[in-house]
């Protein structure tokens, strides 16, 4: 297969429902891979944008009226006949009632576990990418004290956080390790995923769902765990070339905003994150200054969603 040859782009349409579901279509007797199930799109007009060309396929394949959709992620995938790059919307208002104006069977899914098959395989992996909640908190015992800590924590689980980072840059080794254990008991209750900062041996001794690489861990790594979340810091334009090289879940962008842990440190900025963003692959967390009323303009910039070290406590 070459990829040389030129890439189709197609704009798609992540549609969710406030109770998490999202809406899959069959594709029509007639077209190309007939039966499968997908989110629901097609491929730009002469001289359409991304946008526009995701407002028409809506009215055009579900008769509904799109109102606010916010960039994704943008995924190139090769098929037998074809090289497709397919940028991906979050649709979170629309006019009117989905319905199948081509003869399409549509279905309300569960990203979890969907029911309908076969799947398309590109929009498989945007089903995983969705199962990741949109915020991810970083503990902050150094601050709280452990005690205090976890009370916060499942105060916090209790709200429904369920993506934590373990990172405690000041903790004797022996110290994290207990810590992060009584994290990750205290998560599984409530089917929330822990991850820990910077060291897979800790995390699997822990027994953690994955693990969080630094950016300095990047460059030196060939691939990525297979068999843990992973994931990874980044701060600029290569580093997210390299988490995307390796495939990794998903990526912290940082710092965004001014921190208090970094005074006098501007951050780059919506509109700079803005750009990095554009066009990569992978679901990518704002980090750094970050409140949760933050979290649409956030989305409305590219991102998953937000990172919290101190609000989310």
């Amino acid at each position: 297969m070459s990829k040389h040859r030129p890439v189709v782009d197609v704009a798609v349409a992540v549609i969710q429902r406030a109770d998490g579901r999202v809406l899959l279509a069959e594709r029509p007797h007639g077209k190309v891979s007939a039966g499968y199930w997908e989110f629901p799109g097609g491929k730009f007009n002469a001289g359409e944008n991304p946008e526009q060309a995701l407002a028409r396929e809506l009215q055009e394949e579900l008769d509904i009226k799109l109102d606010r959709a916010h960039p994704w992620l943008t995924y190139e995938h090769e098929y037998p006949d074809k090289r497709v790059r397919l940028h991906f919307f979050r649709v979170t208002a629309w006019h009117g009632t989905p319905r199948g104006r081509e003869g399409q069977r549509i279905s309300w899914e569960d990203p979890e576990i969907p029911e309908v098959a076969p799947l398309l395989p590109a929009n498989a992996l945007m089903l995983r990418a969705l199962r990741l909640p949109r915020l991810y908190a970083i503990t902050n015992a150094q601050k709280y004290g452990v005690v205090g800590f976890l009370e916060r924590l499942e105060r916090a689980l209790e709200r429904g956080v369920r993506l934590i980072l373990v990172r405690e840059r000041k903790f004797a080794p022996g110290q994290l390790t207990q810590f992060a254990r009584r994290v990750i008991a205290m998560a599984h209750r409530y089917d929330a995923k822990v991850l820990v900062y910077g060291d897979e041996t800790l995390a699997r001794q822990v027994v953690s769902d994955g693990v969080h690489l630094t950016a300095s861990q990047l460059p030196g790594l060939i691939e990525r765990p297979r068999d843990l979340l992973c994931a990874a810091s980044c701060h600029n334009a290569t580093e997210l070339a390299w988490a995307s090289a390796l495939s990794v879940d998903f990526v912290v962008l940082s710092p965004v905003l001014p921190t208090k842990s970094h005074p006098g440190e501007p951050g780059i900025g919506w509109d700079k994150f803005a750009e990095l963003v554009r066009g990569y692959p992978l679901p990518v967390y704002a980090l750094g200054g970050m409140r949760l009323e933050l979290l649409d303009t956030a989305m409305r910039h590219g991102a998953h969603g937000i990172a919290m070290q101190s609000e989310i406590w």
